[in-house]
C-alpha cells in the first residue's frame, strides 16, 4: 500500500512545486509603444513628418490631417479667476497617407493649420483676460464656457476655410496669401503668446 501512494504523492508533489534549478520565465508579449506626447506650439520647432505618427484611415480622400486643440481651463481661488490656454499637436492621431511621398509644401500646409490654431489660442487668452476682469466665481462655468464656445466655433470655421480657399494646399497662391496673413495676426497677437 505504501508504494502505491508514494508514486501518486511524488507526482503530485512534482506539479506542485517548481523543479530546482534556474527560474523560468514565462514568454512576454511585446511591450506596447508609448503614445507620443503632446507637442506644444512654438515658434522655433516646427513639424516634421515624423510627428505624423498615425495610419491614414482607410477610405479618406485626404493626403494628410493634422490634429491639433486648444486645452483652455480656468479655475477661482479665492476668488481670483485664473485661466491657462495652450496649443496642442496629437502625433498619435495626425497623419500623411504616404510619408515617403509626401512634399515640402504638403508640410507647411499642415504646419499652417497648427499655426491658425496658435491663433486662436492667443484670441482665447486675449478674451479670457477680458472676461477675468468682470468674472463671477460663484458662477464661473457658465460664463467660461459661453466665452470659450465662441473661439471654438471660430476657430473651426477658419479651418474649414483655410482648407477650402487653397484646396488643401494645392492652389500654391492662396497657399501663401494665408501664410503671410497668418504670421501677421501671430504677430499682432504677441501680447498673448506664452
Amino acid at each position: 500500500m505504501n508504494t502505491f501512494f508514494s508514486p501518486l504523492l511524488l507526482l503530485a508533489g512534482l506539479l506542485q512545486v517548481p523543479a530546482p534549478g534556474p527560474a523560468r520565465q514565462a514568454p512576454t508579449a511585446k511591450p506596447a509603444l508609448a503614445p507620443a506626447p503632446m507637442i506644444t506650439w512654438s515658434a522655433e520647432r516646427r513639424l516634421t513628418l515624423a510627428d505624423f505618427q498615425a495610419r491614414a484611415p482607410m477610405g479618406s480622400p485626404l493626403s494628410a490631417s493634422t490634429s491639433s486643440n486648444i486645452k483652455a481651463d480656468a479655475a477661482c481661488k479665492d476668488y481670483v479667476f485664473s485661466s491657462t490656454v495652450v496649443s496642442t499637436f496629437d502625433p498619435n492621431t495626425s497623419w500623411f497617407r504616404n510619408p515617403k511621398m509626401a512634399s515640402e509644401n504638403l508640410l507647411r500646409h499642415e504646419q499652417l493649420h497648427f499655426d491658425i490654431t496658435e491663433v486662436y489660442t492667443r484670441i482665447m487668452r486675449q478674451r479670457l483676460q477680458l472676461f477675468a476682469a468682470k468674472a463671477n466665481c460663484e458662477k464661473l462655468q457658465p460664463g467660461f464656457n459661453n466665452t470659450t464656445k465662441l473661439v471654438y466655433a471660430d476657430w473651426d470655421r477658419e479651418q474649414n476655410r483655410y482648407d477650402q480657399e487653397t484646396n488643401h494646399g494645392l492652389n500654391a497662391v492662396r497657399q501663401a496669401a494665408w501664410e503671410k496673413q497668418t504670421a501677421a495676426k501671430l504677430d499682432m497677437l504677441k501680447p498673448f503668446a506664452q
